[in-house]
């Protein structure tokens, strides 16, 4: 059934209640179904293959990869929960009811919330490893990070609440009609999460990472002031010199993809209206979202064991007795 206007119900049951489906025509409406579902595949895929790398290899069980676990998961649920989410949200119907509208709202908080806490202590680990390398191995232990990561997810769920309580407690009270999911938020309660999930977090990457670079390029420099040192210390030291200048590139590289990829949705949801359903915010929405598939990209890049992982992983020799012990460094 179709409305007198000739635009499709989501309900046709409820006539006089029932959204209208998308009014893109009918070949956009494929392609962008199809563009969105293959990037959610992708992610998905991607990141399954960094969880499952990490979670197998015991070689691979270090503080800095438990960091990347984390940051992987919270990619893998983009992924499976947020972008089909907002396929059926702003492409198709919402056909899930008021409940799991309101559900996927409230996750829609947590997982970027906690990605941008596990990118805050990736920089701290980093900056640790990097200008501080002698206690490294003391301050930056397994433990300590399985605790910050649980802590980031438990302070994720916890603030995001706060934000959705409402929705929670009145499933559907923005909907105007069935086959609807309406985000809406007040402009001083969006300003306050953009500073605590934004501002703030990336203002402190940004301070870790040229920190990060400076130190480096002094290091850097020295080296190539000390033109009477040892042969042997100027060895050791142009190694330890290169592999920081390198770290601090790869940094560079996730800074600049986390930061071209987070900024817009920001940015335009600050300055547009309450209502998140805008043209120019769904569009940086799902930049933002893309970041997520973006990631394991980085990591294929720049990390020799992940390529050599996802090689067993797709051979299936990590199915093979002992296979956990391999090395892959």
């Amino acid at each position: 059934m179709e409305a007198d206007d000739g635009a499709e119900l989501c309900f046709p049951q409820f006539l006089n209640t029932s959204c209208r489906k998308s009014t893109l025509p009918g070949s956009k409406d494929v392609f962008l179904n199809t563009l969105l579902s293959s990037i959610s595949l992708l992610t998905v895929a991607l990141n399954l293959l960094v969880i499952i790398s990490v979670s197998h290899f015991r070689q691979l069980h270090t503080p800095t990869n438990i960091l990347l676990l984390s940051l992987a998961v919270s990619d893998f649920l983009v992924g499976l929960l947020l972008m089909p989410g907002e396929i059926l949200r702003n492409i198709t119907c919402w056909f899930l009811g008021d409940l799991m509208c309101s559900l996927y709202i409230y996750v829609g908080y947590i997982i970027p919330v906690s990605s941008v806490g596990v990118m805050v202590l990736i920089s701290v680990d980093r900056y640790v490893a990097i200008c501080d390398p002698l206690h490294y191995t003391t301050r930056i232990t397994e433990r300590r990070v399985k605790l910050c990561v649980c802590l980031c997810w438990f302070c994720s769920v916890f603030y995001s609440s706060l934000f959705v309580k409402d929705d929670l407690t009145q499933p559907g009270r923005y909907n105007s009609c069935y086959g609807e999911c309406v985000i809406v938020v007040d402009h001083i309660t969006d300003t306050i999460n953009l500073v605590l999930t934004f501002i703030v977090p990336v203002s402190l990457i940004i301070v870790l990472y040229m920190r990060v670079f400076v130190v480096a390029v002094s290091q850097a420099r020295a080296m190539r002031s000390h033109i009477t040192a040892v042969t042997l210390q100027r060895s050791v030291t142009l190694t330890a010199k290169k592999s920081e200048l390198k770290a601090a590139r790869t940094l560079g590289v996730l800074v600049v993809v986390f930061l071209i990829c987070f900024c817009p949705y920001y940015c335009v949801s600050l300055a547009g209206d309450s209502l998140l359903d805008t043209s120019p915010v769904i569009i940086g929405l799902y930049l933002y979202y893309f970041n997520s598939c973006l990631n394991p990209v980085i990591y294929a890049m720049f990390y020799p064991w992940f390529r050599k992982s996802v090689k067993l992983i797709v051979t299936l020799q990590i199915l093979q007795p002992g296979s956990c012990e391999a090395n892959m460094l």
